[in-house]
């Protein structure tokens, strides 16, 4: 990637770099996985280059209903304004290049420094990368010179085994020892006031809250951005189904001291079909340790439990922090995760802060992947000054600025409506967990089934023409995981009805909406379903569906939410199934903040893969990493009274006080 004008790219500071592969993929609904995809998914790019998936769809431009609601909103939220502020000082810079930090077993790390020429102490602001801290895409000297300007030290570290710094990298779990003595070693220089903060997106944000954990005692405050920190929740699994659309760009690219951005050129059309799956990375040409460690440990074992973080984690966490994260950002599981956690300490609870934008995982850090449309779906006015933000928080924390009233505890974007918020919390105390009840007459199949979703369960069903219906307690379809669905990688917010024809995609739908139905908070879902399998994966989606039948998939994951059947009692252990007995799911679809709008319609999508994205269950009941066979599986999902398979929103009652801060 060439390097582009400080101006442009003074954000990309956070940029978790090739996290995942943006790939475009399979044009056809019934493409084999065998056959016929090797020239679309050569073409793949890393998610750090990807802007373009689903831009030659139809643009969603709903502007009467959209217009109509603008004129009636009067929301009184007071709007951060920072983004024009005039530094308080203006130092001169001075830099030192490849200075040595040892860690406690004498591996050094190697980092650069920005600081005010003139000589003093001041607080440190620490990013530390696995990615390079002289990568070309990166701009650290023209954030380096900023921060130094403004009476910053500025530091960005190698970390363990990567750029020039000693030792092996091994991918999180060495990052929090190494992490407090990097922050100790920085407050005890001549040039530090003994004030340290972090900052950095993805693996960088995740690297701070391994090293809080530590409770290094200069420390003085965290500004993580999509942080990565729910395993088997978003890495290396969605639901426990393997995310091979992450792992094996991700460890291919990072599989060296550098990052390799030309991936594209790698054959991983041949790799993501290879089976087994232990041995694609030797498809490649080439030893891939992380990606086999990741495939060893398919459960909660000891190795992930070194990195998830617990209740008592979070009790030992006493530092401010600011959280920052995307309706459509892959990474937003753990990073509200870690927000939800933090916030449960009362003592604690004013000085944490949080920014939700209408943004993918690029779009949290980068202000050129702000855009105005993610995916078919417009959101103008997405740029925050993101940067601004920060400043204002270390200002508060590092500095003791009196200005942390200009900061807003919540700054959010309501999809749908296309407006910003500010809350007082997050999720806001108005919502209700609200059942949206699965029902059909029994041929749900396809978006022209007679699928529905229902306030009440099965009671005046109707289908979307308004006619009843002949009520089913069941629908019914075959998976094959040779011809699985396309769910390519960055297929965030895109018209989804081209996949919708398939006969192994069930789709419930409500009538249009008479009004406006706000959505804010956990999206989840449970449904009653059985298999003639061993195991077998259920996914879901939810959708804002236009009156020109466009439907957008919401959500931060490309698939929405997943189980994979032998982790339905939780991710610590396998528990198979027995064929044709029905068992219950819990799907978790992650946070959202929508407003579906009058005429609009919410839909739910059942189906059973998300080629590439996810790994396709063989349905065998094998281990994963060394199965050869597949076969097809018979789904069957129930909604009767004594299966109530419903989906669960967070819906913000039309007469609660924010819906009338809002609309009114």
């Amino acid at each position: 990637m060439k390097e582009t004008p400080f101006a442009i790219v003074l954000l990309s500071f956070f940029a978790f770099i090739g996290v995942l592969s943006g790939l475009v993929l399979l044009e056809q609904n019934q493409t084999s996985i065998n056959e016929g995809t090797e020239p679309i998914l050569n073409q793949s790019q890393s998610k750090m280059n990807n802007t373009g998936i689903g831009k030659n769809l139809t643009t969603i431009n709903d502007t009467r209903n959209l217009t109509t609601l603008k004129q009636t909103n009067k929301t009184n939220f007071t709007e951060i304004n920072i983004t024009n502020r005039t530094p308080s000082t203006n130092y001169t810079v001075k830099t030192i290049l490849g200075i040595e930090t040892p860690m406690r077993d004498g591996v050094k790390l190697v980092s650069d420094v920005w600081l005010p020429q003139k000589d003093g102490k001041y607080p440190v602001i620490i990013i530390r990368t696995p990615y390079g801290r002289s990568a070309a895409n990166m701009n650290y000297t023209g954030l380096g010179e900023y921060f130094a300007r403004q009476g910053y030290i500025f530091m960005v570290q190698d970390v363990r085994g990567k750029g020039d710094s000693q030792g092996n990298f091994n991918f999180l779990f060495q990052e929090g020892p190494d992490g407090y003595d990097t922050v100790e070693w920085a407050a005890d220089q001549s040039w530090s006031n003994g004030r340290i903060g972090m900052m950095g997106s993805s693996y960088m944000g995740t690297v701070q809250w391994l090293a809080a954990r530590e409770k290094p005692p200069h420390l003085v405050c965290i500004a993580p951005t999509s942080a990565n920190g729910r395993y088997m929740q978003e890495i290396p699994s969605i639901g426990g189904v393997f995310h091979i659309g992450w792992a094996l760009p991700w460890t291919l690219q990072n599989n060296g001291r550098n990052p390799n951005l030309n991936i594209q050129k790698t054959n991983l059309t041949m790799a993501f079909n290879h089976r087994p799956l232990i041995s694609a990375d030797k498809v490649m040409g080439i030893d891939l340790p992380l990606y086999i460690q990741f495939l060893k440990h398919p459960t909660m074992d000891e190795y992930w439990k070194q990195i998830q973080f617990t209740a008592n984690d979070f009790k030992q966490i006493n530092i401010p922090t600011m959280t920052t994260s995307g309706w459509f950002d892959s990474n937003q599981p753990g990073a509200l995760f870690y927000w939800n956690e933090i916030k449960k300490d009362p003592a604690m609870d004013q000085d944490h802060y949080l920014v939700i934008g209408p943004w993918t995982n690029n779009g949290t850090s980068q202000p050129s992947s702000q855009l105005s449309q993610v995916g078919d779906l417009q959101v103008p006015e997405a740029q925050v000054d993101v940067y601004g933000v920060h400043l204002a928080f270390f200002d508060v924390y590092l500095k003791n600025s009196t200005n942390k009233s200009e900061i807003p505890p919540v700054k959010i974007y309501l999809t749908g409506l296309n407006e910003w918020i500010n809350l007082t919390n997050y999720p806001p105390n108005d919502f209700n967990v609200t059942p949206f009840y699965l029902a059909s007459g029994g041929q749900a199949n396809t978006l022209n089934g007679n699928g529905v979703l229902e306030w009440k369960l099965n009671l005046n069903n109707s289908n979307k023409s308004g006619n009843s219906l002949n009520v089913s307690s069941i629908d019914k379809y075959t998976y094959d995981p040779a011809n699985p669905r396309s769910v390519p990688v960055e297929s965030f917010a895109v018209d989804c009805v081209r996949t919708e024809n398939r006969s192994d995609v069930l789709v419930y739908t409500t009538p249009p909406l008479d009004e406006s139905m706000m959505i804010m908070g956990p999206v989840t879902a449970e449904i009653y379903a059985a298999t003639d399998s061993k195991d077998t994966d259920f996914m879901m989606r939810v959708l804002d569906v236009y009156p020109n039948g466009t439907a957008i998939n919401l959500g931060p994951e490309e698939c929405g939410g997943a189980i994979r059947a032998r982790f339905r009692q939780g991710f610590d252990k396998e528990v198979l199934l027995d064929p044709g007995k029905i068992e219950k799911y819990r799907i978790q679809l992650f946070d959202m903040g929508h407003v579906f709008l009058p005429g609009h319609s919410i839909r739910l999508e059942i189906y059973s893969s998300a080629y590439p994205l996810l790994h396709p269950n063989p349905n065998t009941g094998n281990p994963i990493a060394t199965d050869t066979k597949q076969q097809k599986a018979h789904q069957t999902i129930y909604h009767d009274k004594k299966h109530p398979s419903a989906l669960y929103l967070p819906l913000i009652p039309t007469n609660s006080s924010l819906h009338h801060q809002i609309f009114d």
